[in-house]
């Protein structure tokens, strides 16, 4: 298969200055100047000893939906990112420092991921592992190529996340998962006549959709219907289904979130209307939704790096401890964030950063060391990443089977 490029807590130190009252020889003056002296050395000593403190962690800021329609992709980032950062500093840190994950709330909200960045700045990221979703994801490259401020999306999908040289991501961009989709369909001869349904309201579809579309033409399938629908308007895709059936699509391929897949589906079955369904990595979390019939998503495939059942010790360790930890299986997003952490410590590595460095030139050296590392990730094996942020590694897909995600 082708590759695709583009995819401590600072320590408080209190001092009590006790004031003698004067005695003997000792007058008034002589007392409260030795208290003054006392008081300002021991402010002195609290300083110095929170910035050693500090000197001694790298401090990641994150923001991603831990509430609202998209928390199941926030927190699967949010747990994933700290049981990378607890595993590293457990077996000593990255050259001798440790990691601080602070991961704030975005709600799947530019406005939000913005405000989310600078409650970041104010507690002193000097790098960012975020946002989840694209749209915050954009809005918060606007802020760290002002400041200079290395930032590594898992998820953030669209291709303004790694719009300037400071931006790069886990994930594949949108037009690579469209290709490797109307690629994989198409090598694996999986349909004849194929529609989409997507979302014409979201960067996110959008671009999967054009460059599903484009790629399409040198596969052997024809698109036989394209129906989109907004984000006012993503209850009742009764039309969207009939105009599928009526052209006898085979398959329906659905570059959308899983909370609109999870509606399609059970209105297809409704209808009476069971072609194959495909999807990409938007789909990941369709079976965490609740009142769902699980049953109506088997068979659905998913163009995705990351498969759960996979049998290499990388991916058992991490579902066996992700599972005792947080409950429940993790999903791409989570297997993103580990790898965006895991990518960080080899860039910190490389580059040779302390913590002790301004923020710009923390990430000045990260983005250097970003063209220079590879890693065996969840995700990916041999993963490297090119100077405009794009991951390189093997697209792959899974089945829903019997509940679970299996690798195809």
């Amino acid at each position: 298969m082708k590759k695709f490029h583009k995819l401590v807590s600072t320590a408080v130190v209190s001092a009590m200055v006790l004031a003698m009252a004067g005695c003997g020889t000792q007058d008034a003056g002589a007392s409260e100047s030795a208290a003054s002296n006392e008081s300002a050395s021991a402010a002195e000593g609290t300083e110095a000893a929170s910035e050693g403190a500090s000197a001694g962690t790298f401090k990641i800021g994150g923001m991603g939906p831990l509430t609202g329609d998209n928390a199941v992709y926030g927190m699967a980032v949010n747990n994933a990112a700290q049981m990378a950062v607890d595993e590293i500093n457990a077996a000593g840190g990255v050259n001798g420092y440790t990691l601080e994950l602070n991961f704030q709330d975005d709600e799947s909200d530019a406005e939000k991921a913005v405000n989310a960045y600078n409650v970041l700045k104010d507690w002193g990221a000097q790098m960012i592992a975020g946002a989840v979703t694209s749209g915050p994801s954009i809005a918060v490259t606007e802020k760290t190529m002002e400041d200079n401020m290395f930032q590594l999306t898992p998820s953030g999908s669209a291709v303004e996340c790694t719009q300037y040289d400071n931006c790069f991501r886990v994930c594949f961009s949108d037009p690579n998962q469209g290709a490797a989709s109307a690629q994989y369909i198409g090598e694996n001869a999986l349909a004849e006549k194929v529609a989409v349904i997507y979302d014409s309201s979201s960067v996110y579809s959008t671009g999967i959709y054009e460059s599903f579309a484009q790629e399409a033409e040198n596969q052997n399938f024809e698109i036989v219907a394209a129906e989109a629908f907004t984000a006012d308007n993503k209850t009742d895709f009764s039309v969207q289904l009939q105009k599928a059936k009526d052209a006898g699509a085979d398959l329906v391929f659905l570059p959308i979130y899983y909370q609109e897949s999870s509606l399609i589906l059970t209105q297809a079955d409704s209808m009476g209307y069971a072609p194959a369904f495909f999807s990409c990595d938007g789909m990941d979390g369709i079976l965490s939704v609740t009142n769902f019939d699980q049953s109506l998503a088997e068979g659905v495939m998913l163009l995705t790096p990351f498969a759960a059942d996979a049998e290499d010790e990388l991916t058992q360790n991490f579902v066996s401890t992700y599972e005792e930890k947080f409950g429940g299986i993790p999903n791409q997003f989570a297997a993103d964030a580990y790898d965006a952490v895991y990518a960080i410590k080899a860039a910190i590595e490389q580059s040779g950063v302390t913590p002790d460095m301004s923020v710009s030139d923390i990430c000045e050296g990260l983005k250097s060391a970003m063209t220079q590392i590879t890693i065996d990730g969840l995700t990916g094996s041999g993963m490297s990443w090119t100077a405009d942020g794009e991951p390189n590694k093997e697209p792959k897909a899974v089945k829903i089977v019997n509940g679970t995600y299996t690798a195809m």
